[in-house]
């Protein structure tokens, strides 16, 4: 099986079956869904739909030559989260306007057919970390790539399982935190990779934390928001979403802006609490029922929430791409688009990439849309090997990761093992970078560098 066959499967596994009875139908009421009495919701106003469900997605004929603002482009000197910051959002980043691969290293353990890498590098006083597949943490020199300490954080006592790989990183203070799907929590001294502490969860965990006040804040494979302090790793408050019985074999970063952190679950719920008690907000249910796909009832959130200007932005897998408002919960406007990544909003405008490969472009403010690309144009499946046409290796349409703003370029990377460069403006294709390998994960700027890691387990920088 190909890295490229396996990335697919990663990101269409089921963690559950939809159920050996047979039963179609996921019980919406669970006991430990927060605390019992009356709580604050979201107003019931209504979600402007801009197109139907089943109409595809097409420019606006109101904004046909109609130019829109995007941030100027400013330095970035450190990433130290997935998404660069606390709110999950970077503005336009300047780095590696030539897009030259300079170096290229190992970070151990990579993708198989029983484990996976799932975290982003981050970067942060000169120094990029990385996690591989089997809980290995690595510090690099950021512009020579020279490895400075390694850790590996796998249990010995660890019974492999289909969900114990993966996980991700976050930096604060000098620390960095770890989680972990080997079903863990730590912190390290970022300097030398010495353990400070390490916590055991009961789910395996497939994302990077979110730390703020004090807080390292996770996403587990259960839809449970799991905090811990960040001195000491003595578990804090829990909130436990709905459950569901299918979902991706992934789970998304919380966004913190303020006293208020934004998490997604697996259930397609979008969530608001405060950061101090976890008392809930609002909620959001983005999903729908649709009558051609029977996979828009995975409602998965994979991609992280977005928060950007007093709005959040989230994707869901069963069909739904939404504004939200951060305060109140009250939806904006919403999008038919199945998607497995994050938004990126910047000035007037969204940017999102569905599953099948379209580059969206929308106005922020109403939802409608500028632009689409396919950036799988020209994709024909095909077998590679074989003999007339029998056995050998499918050629799958290629996925994409979420996309970042640097130098006035989007930058994506793909299952298909390239780096595409696109214009923000007009969705034209400027420039494609051969990886050598595929990837799921969204590169990050910092410094002058674009920095991504592949399934094969490098990490390459670009200037």
């Amino acid at each position: 099986m190909t890295l490229q066959r396996r990335h697919i499967f990663l990101a269409a596994l089921l963690s559950a079956a939809l159920g050996a009875s047979g039963c179609s139908t996921v019980s919406r009421l669970n006991p430990f869904h927060g605390p019992s009495g009356p709580k604050e919701t979201a107003a019931e106003g209504p979600r402007i739909s801009i197109l139907q469900p089943e109409e595809q997605l097409t420019p606006a004929e109101a904004l046909k030559g109609v130019d829109f603002a995007l941030p100027p482009v400013a330095p970035v000197a450190d990433w130290p989260l997935p998404g660069g910051t606390l709110e999950q959002s970077v503005e336009n980043v300047d780095a590696a306007p030539t897009l030259s691969i300079v170096w290229r290293r190992g970070i151990g353990q990579a993708t198989n057919n029983a484990v996976h890498i799932t975290a982003p590098p981050i970067e942060a006083a000169g120094r990029v970390y990385t996690m591989d597949a089997e809980a290995g943490v690595s510090a690099h020199d950021a512009r020579t790539g020279a490895e400075v300490w390694r850790v590996n954080l796998r249990p010995n006592d660890n019974r492999r399982d289909r969900e114990s790989f993966g996980g991700g990183l976050a930096f604060l203070d000098g620390k960095l935190y770890v989680s972990s799907g080997f079903r863990l929590v730590a912190q390290l001294d970022a300097a030398s990779g010495k353990l400070g502490w390490i916590t055991r969860t009961d789910e395996p965990i497939h994302a990077a934390p979110t730390v703020a006040d004090g807080r390292v804040m996770v996403v587990a494979l259960d839809n449970s928001l799991l905090t811990f302090d960040a001195a000491t790793g003595r578990p804090g408050w829990t909130y436990q979403g709905l459950s569901e019985s299918a979902r991706i074999l992934a789970a998304s970063s919380p966004a913190v802006s303020g006293d208020t952190v934004v998490a997604s679950f697996g259930s397609g719920e979008l969530v608001a609490l405060r950061t101090a008690n976890g008392n809930d907000l609002w909620d959001q249910a983005l999903s729908r029922a649709s009558r051609t796909s029977a996979l828009s009832e995975i409602r998965d959130i994979p991609g992280r929430p977005v928060i950007y200007r007093g709005d959040v932005y989230a994707v869901s897998h069963s069909g739904v791409f939404a504004a939200t408002d951060l305060r109140s919960g009250q939806a904006r406007w919403s999008l038919p688009v199945v998607g497995i990544t994050s938004p990126l909003p910047e000035g007037d405008v969204v940017y999102v990439v569905s599953k099948t490969g379209q580059l969206i472009c929308a106005a922020r403010d109403s939802g409608q849309i500028y632009w689409t690309r396919d950036l799988n144009q020209g994709f024909v499946a095909r077998r590679r090997g074989g003999f007339f046409g029998i056995g050998g290796t499918r050629i799958t349409r290629p996925i994409w990761s979420s996309p970042i703003l640097a130098s006035n370029r989007l930058l994506l990377a793909g299952s298909s093992g390239e780096l595409v460069a696109v214009n923000p403006k007009t969705g034209a294709i400027e420039k494609r970078v051969n990886l050598g390998a595929p990837t799921l994960l969204s590169p990050i700027a910092a410094g002058d560098m674009i920095y991504v890691v592949t399934d094969t387990a490098q990490l390459i920088a670009l200037r």
